[in-house]
Formats: structure tokens, sequence, C-alpha cells
């Protein structure tokens, strides 16, 4: 609700000798419900006309509104928790009397204690493209709803995005007495009769993709089989449940391949020539594209002694990706590579990925290149970006370098130890001071990693070293990350950010709860930074609880998104962040790399006006990608290890309790990873209660239970592989759990879905790369 119009607010309380002018607390939370777009600080002391005092009073108003769950940050503007963003994807999901369109959030956090609202989407002149009917997906603005009495929020569609209507993922069973169903993939779904007519071929236990058509015999749906995906037997199939569950585009449109094939090498034309530069990659041994590679020397200047200077050269997809054509379209709508542990589904065609872009061994390539100075300290002195021609001097493995560094070379390694991987370390050793001094948050959450066997079936799950030579990589990586952030807002220029918020205060509160179980203190009032955090993990380094508090530490963070709006990045402890080094496989750094292009004028390629224009859109699109990658990542890790796994029903394991919810325990295998569920119906004959403070359930008689992070021993009841969902029996003994206080506030549950990193912390390999 903005000022009544011509009103004039009272003079300043400096003027007049009063208490300052200060809005209700409703009518400040009715101007951030009406107004989305400009709910920041500024905008409500700009729109109320407050000054001097009046901005600490509303501050402080805005302070005891987030204390009170009333309001939550995001980015640089305020929103009432559960409301939708000003952009947003949605699926239509039927029609309104008058022949209006109904939609909802297609992504609503699990842990929300509401329903996802309801979006009534108004009609559109100016819509390009076909009218969006029922069970279309749809990039739209929202809009909050003006009349008390009419729907919470309306919408306009921006454009519709492919999306599959009436599929259904299912197995398909021949049962004894002849007829044939089909199991659905998500568990919530109910069987469906398949007449014999329409089997097309498919066998029993294949892995299909079917279209419901009507309800048939015995109160069944029918079902006709459109597509077969191949054996459920097949752990490959596993990972194209996930595909198709997540609707993640895996086939390259024709017009895409054949526009990748047509690319030609790129030329020197507006490159400077660096193939002389010692550049290498540093990757994963089973790498297949190369999209970054590094280089180091002693800066000579006299002014800057014991300093370095770091150069990173990142492929140039910006010269094969034209804005508006075939294979930037489907880049945008792919978002990002996924990775599977049996496949990987790319962001660009392998002609692009695997060949054009790779900065192959001794081979010219083209890229965009960072040359960075630092100080002694590990403080950056200054940066310049550089179109270029370069050529790797040589392909490295993370293990290979570090080994060379540690004193057992190779063929490959002996004749560059000194001139190139030497200058690296000792670079690495000066950046790393930056680093410390930073102090962004350092979770102790190692990854684990499945390795298959050639047949493809999981062989185990291991934990990757972390070696010096994935921290090397990675802070190289995120200077230039920064270099590019700061370069791109000193020109103006737009571009997307990579932000990542603070917790919400809510989250603080639960956290800070928490800590007070373990006699630990966290400051209220004061703005949290990273090192607060470290302190906290730091001191329960090496005891029991150290497990327990980095999962809870971990689950108090935001999640990392992209924004053409930038607030820095908490965790990284950053004011400007930008992804600018894997335009292979995210589409972000794919619009940084032209936004410098065109910055700089560095060639004709560069980020047009359009695209300027639709920044928010696609900063909603890529984000969402992001979200469906992680999920279909973790899905498809659950699938596995629950095919690998059915055979072992009633094997006992240890396991960690990694997540507690109202319903149950979620336990971690210690050998595996994996989660399974035990609910809290079968841990005894005591009534459990859930104690959120304490991340615990215990017994209303006897006062024990279990508490997230205890180490405990189950037993395999239940694997089904196409769920990848397992269920145990608890086989230890409750333990005394201390009682906690419920929060004041009407916080959000800590359940299994929320355990995923935030993006921007991964540990190494391809994810940490910046």
């Amino acid at each position: 609700m903005s000022p009544p119009k011509g009103k004039k607010r009272p003079a300043s309380s400096a003027e007049t000798g009063r208490e300052p002018y200060l809005p209700g607390r409703e009518e400040i939370l009715q101007f951030i419900k009406e107004n989305p777009d400009r709910a920041g600080k500024r905008d409500i002391a700009k729109a109320f006309n407050l000054k001097g005092d009046a901005r600490i009073g509303l501050k402080d108003i805005l302070r005891d509104l987030a204390d009170d769950g009333l309001v939550e940050k995001r980015a640089k503007r305020l929103a009432v928790p559960g409301s939708l963003p000003s952009v947003a994807v949605l699926d239509i999901t039927g029609r309104e009397g008058d022949g209006g369109l109904i939609a909802k959030p297609a992504e609503w956090p699990a842990d929300h204690e509401d329903r996802p609202p309801t979006v009534f989407i108004r009609a559109s002149r100016n819509q390009k493209g076909p009218t969006p009917g029922v069970g279309d997906r749809v990039l739209a603005r929202i809009f909050q709803g003006a009349d008390p009495s009419g729907p919470a929020y309306t919408a306009r569609v921006i454009k519709r995005i492919e999306h599959r209507k009436d599929a259904v993922l299912g197995v398909l069973r021949h049962l004894d007495n002849g007829e044939w169903r089909i199991e659905p993939v998500e568990r919530r779904q109910a069987e469906l009769s398949v007449d014999p007519a329409q089997l097309n071929n498919a066998k029993a236990n294949d892995l299909v993709e079917v279209e419901v058509s009507k309800i048939g015999r015995y109160g069944l749906a029918l079902a006709r089989i459109s597509q077969i995906i191949g054996s459920v037997a097949s752990e490959r199939a596993l990972s194209m449940i996930a595909i198709h569950e997540h609707e993640i585009p895996h086939v390259f449109p024709d017009s895409v391949i054949a526009e990748a094939e047509k690319a030609k090498p790129a030329t020197m034309a507006h490159r400077e020539d660096w193939r002389h530069v010692p550049l290498v990659t540093i990757d994963p041994a089973d790498a297949k594209d190369h999209d970054d590679a590094v280089c180091a020397e002693a800066d000579t200047d006299e002014k800057n002694p014991g300093g370095f200077i770091a150069t990173v050269a990142i492929a140039d997809v910006a010269a094969y990706i034209t804005p508006g054509s075939a294979l930037d379209r489907e880049a945008l709508k792919r978002g990002n590579s996924v990775y599977f542990p049996d496949r990987v589904v790319p962001m660009l065609p392998e002609r692009i990925s695997n060949d054009l872009c790779s900065l192959k061994e001794l081979v010219d390539r083209p890229a965009l290149a960072v040359r960075m100075i630092f100080g002694a300290d590990g403080r950056k002195i200054s940066h310049t970006f550089h179109r270029i021609m370069m050529r790797s001097h040589a392909r490295l493995s993370y293990p290979q370098a570090q080994a060379a560094i540690d004193g057992a070379t190779d063929e490959k390694t002996a004749p560059i130890l000194d001139s190139i991987l030497k200058p690296l370390w000792a670079a690495y050793a000066v950046l790393k001071r930056g680093r410390d001094s930073r102090e962004p948050l350092e979770l102790d959450l190692p990854e684990k990693k499945i390795l298959l066997t050639p047949e493809g079936k999981v062989d185990k799950v291991v934990i990757p070293p972390r070696l010096d030579a994935h921290k090397l990589i990675e802070e190289f990586m995120i200077q230039a990350n920064v270099a590019a952030a700061e370069t791109l807002e000193r020109k103006r220029q737009p571009l997307i950010f990579r932000i990542h918020d603070a917790p919400s205060l809510a989250k603080q509160e639960i956290l800070r709860e928490f800590l007070r179980t373990l006699d630990i203190s966290l400051a209220r009032g004061a703005e949290l930074r990273p090192n607060q955090f470290n302190h906290i993990l730091k001191r329960v380094e090496g005891s029991e609880q150290q497990e327990l508090v980095n999962q809870v530490v971990l689950r108090s963070q935001s999640q990392a998104e992209y924004n053409p709006e930038n607030i820095g990045h908490f965790g990284l402890n950053l004011q400007k962040y930008a992804h600018f080094t894997s335009p292979i496989r995210r589409y972000a750094d794919l619009i940084v790399h032209r936004a410098l292009i065109a910055a700089l004028a560095l060639g004709p390629d560069g980020i047009t006006h359009k695209e300027e224009e639709d920044l928010p859109e696609i900063a909603a699109l890529i984000s969402t990608s992001e979200r469906r990658a992680m999920a279909a990542e973790r899905d498809t890790v659950d699938r596995l290890i629950a095919h690998h796994l059915a055979g072992q029903v009633g094997s006992s394991f240890q396991g960690r309790i990694s997540g507690v919810t109202k319903a149950g325990l979620f336990v971690a295998l210690a050998t595996y990873g994996a989660d399974g569920f035990i609910p809290i119906s079968t841990l005894g004959d005591d009534y459990y209660l859930y104690d959120e403070t304490n991340h615990a359930l215990s017994g209303e008689r006897s006062g024990k239970g279990f508490r997230l992070g205890d180490i405990v021993d189950v037993r395999l009841i239940e694997a089904l592989p196409v769920a990848g969902a397992l269920r145990f029996e608890m086989l230890t003994e409750p333990h005394a759990v201390p009682s906690g206080v419920r929060s004041h506030h009407k916080a959000k549950r800590f359940a299994r879905g929320s355990q995923k990193r935030p993006g921007g912390f991964s540990r190494g390999g391809r994810r940490g790369k910046g």
C-alpha cells in the first residue's frame, strides 16, 4: 500500500522536535505484499517519505517483522514468507468458469508448511507462440492480487516451456492371471491397467512411458504404452527414470545437431595470440571435456615483492553459440549439464563441448582469459581480460599433478615440474593467504562418489581424497569469477550474478536454540558472517558432535541462485561473484562471457539488448534447471543404491541419522551414503515426540530417543529400486536426549529434502571449479 497521494508527510523530527513519523507494521506489510518488485529498505523508506531518524525506526520495525517470521529477505528485497517471486515457472492445472487458466508453482519447498498458492493467469494479446492450455508449463510474471476478495496472485505468461503432458513412467508387470499392469515410478500414483493390444512390443519388467486414456475395469485407469525406455533390471534404466521424471531434455533436436556439425573452428579475428603461454588443464581423470586452463608466474614488478600473476583461460563458447540460434535455445532449455554415475546429459552437443570448445592438449583453441595480479598477502591488486587463441601445454589429472608436486613425476609431468607446476603451487600458497583472510564458510561434509563396474553395476562408494590440486583449481576459478563480476559491475554491464543470501532469521533462531543445547552461543542481532560459523565448527572438531553440528549448520544456510541483482555470496564471503568458468556446462557462464565480450569490445558476438532485457527470466529458468539437475542426480544415486541392496534384505548395517521428522528417522548408511527411512511407529512401545530444537525424537515416558547425527545399527526391511526407497528397522536402543523448547517462530521443518548442499560449496571434482 503506497502512501496516500497529495498528502505531505510531517516535517522531520529535527524541524519539529517531535518523534519522527513511522508507518505501522500492517502498512509496511501491505506495501511489501503489493510491491514485490520494489520492497527493499530504500524503496519502503522512499515510498513513505522517511528520512533521518525515521529510517532508523523503519529498520527496527523490519527487524521485528523478520523476527516474528512475517517477512523474509530475498536478494535485496523483502517478501512475505511463502509468497511467490516476481518471475516464476508455473504448471497450468485447470480453467476457471469464464475460461481463464489456473496454475500452481512448478517448484514448492517440500518442508514448507503452507500449500502452494493458486495463480490465475491473465489473457494477453501480446502472447507469442501457441496459447498455453491445461497441462502446459510456463514462465510467467507474477502479480500480487490487489482485491482482498479476489485471487492472491495473477500472472502474465512470458513464454511456454516444453513440458510432457499426461505422461506416466512405470514398470510393465505381467500378473499370474494374465493381466498387464503398470507400476508407476512415482509411488503416490495408482497402478494402471494395459490392454494387451496396447503393449507396443513392450515386455514384462520393461521401464515404459505411458499415456493414460480412460478408466477401465476394476476402477483402474487404462494406459497406452508410448515409449519403451529399457529393462528395469539395467542400472542405466535408473538414471533414465530420473531424466524422465524430472523432464530433463536429453535428446538433441536434429536442427541443433546440424547447427553444431556445421560449426567451423574459430579464427584469430579479435584475438591475441597466447599459444606460447604455458597454460595447462587439470581435471578429473575421466573428464571428457576441458573448459579451463591455468598457469602462474612470480611477479617481477619490484613494487609487488612476493606477488604472483595467476592466469585462467576459459573455453570461448560464445564464439560458437549465437544468441537466438537453435544451439542457444536448446542450451537455455537445458540450463546446465547433468551428471549421473553412469552418464552425462550435456548442455551442448559433443561437437561443441568435447571438440571445438574442449581445450585439448597441443591443439589451438579459442578462449577468454583473465590475468590477475596478487600481492604477497593474497589480495588481488588488478586484473585484465583478453580474448585469445591458446594451446594447452599439457592435459593433467588431479592425482597426476599432485603426485608430481609430491615428488612422483611421470613422463608428462617431469619436464614441466619446475617451469609450470611449481609456479602454480607457489601462486596457490599466495591465493590461500587471501582465502584464509577472507574466511569463507568451511563445512566438513565430504561427498561420496559411486564407482560402477564396466557393466554399470555399483562397485563401491568412496570418498575421493581432497587434494591441494583440487583446492588450487577451485581457488583460481573463484578468483576468476570475482574478476568477471567486478569488471562487469564497473562497466555497468547487466549480467547474471551467482548470489547466496545469509541464513534467514527464522533459521538462525532454530540453529541458535540447537547450539544452546550444546552450550554453544550464537550472537543475536549482529549481522552473521561465515567466520562465526567456522568458529563453531572448529569448536566441535574431533568431538562426537562434529557431524551433527556440520549438518545443522548446513541446513541453516540459504540456497544459492542466479539473479541479475547482486547481494553477494554469503558462503564464499564475497561481495561480487558471477559464474564465468564453465560455459560448456552452465548457461549462466555463457551469459557472463557474452557480457564481457560486449563490455570490453572483444568482438561482435557479445550480449544482445534483448538478452539484457530478458535476464530476470533467464535467471529464473536456469535456477530452476539447476535445482532440477540436483534432484535428478540425488534420486539416481538413491535408486542405484536401492538396486544394489535389493538382494540384501534382512542384512544389518551401520549408519548415521541424517534426518529427523515428525514421521520418523532418515538413516544414511556408512558404507553407501544412501538414506533409508524408519517410520516413527516402528521405534518401540514408547510414544515418540518430535523435538525440533534438538533435531530429535524422544520417548514421552522414558525421555530416551534418537538424535540427528547418532550412529546406529539398522536392519534392511525393504528395498525398492524403481522408487529409490529403503526402509529400515532400528536395532540400536534409544538413549537419553536433551529436552528442547520449540521455537516461537512458525519455523520451516528441516526434513530430508533440505539436506542438499547450497550451491557453491561443492568439494572437488567437476563441481569444485567455482
